[in-house]
């Protein structure tokens, strides 16, 4: 499972032109499910986004996490993360769960999240969306389950 996380001062989903969800500070995930993860898996990785301390404190300094600092999560889940471009130039996507367990999956990844009392806000899986977000900071960081 990969799963980039934006600190974000504001992100939205957009599906056919319309605003679908959207948050105010916080994180937007990307979020991609991979053939081998587990539930144990969604579980783990929601416990590293939820007390990931890439948000600042009183001193500037990034030292807090949601659950102290307070924010929302916009997630979106992302089968490209798990692209394999090991050979040519076109992706293989054989990495990624297939579509059928992997909205499961990452439904219960969200569940997981929710229940460190963070509001989560999500995309549809398997539509076709546009993701706005202001970065702030910028700070963006990949979290690999296999790391």
């Amino acid at each position: 499972m990969r799963v980039v996380v934006q600190r974000v001062k504001y992100a939205k989903c957009h599906i056919d032109g319309q605003v679908y969800s959207e948050i105010k500070d916080g994180y937007c995930l990307l979020v991609g499910v991979s053939v081998n993860d587990t539930l144990d898996t969604m579980e783990k990785m929601a416990y590293r986004v939820a007390h990931l301390r890439v948000l600042e404190d009183d001193n500037g300094k990034m030292n807090l996490d949601l659950l102290k600092k307070g924010g929302s999560i916009l997630s979106i889940s992302q089968f490209t993360l798990c692209a394999n471009t090991d050979k040519g130039h076109r992706p293989s996507f054989i990495d990624a769960k297939r579509p059928e367990e992997a909205k499961d999956y990452y439904l219960y990844f969200n569940e997981c999240l929710r229940k460190y009392g963070i509001e989560v806000k999500e995309g549809v899986f398997q539509a076709d969306m546009g993701i706005e977000i202001y970065n702030d900071g910028p700070v963006t960081i990949v979290l690999d389950s296999k790391e």
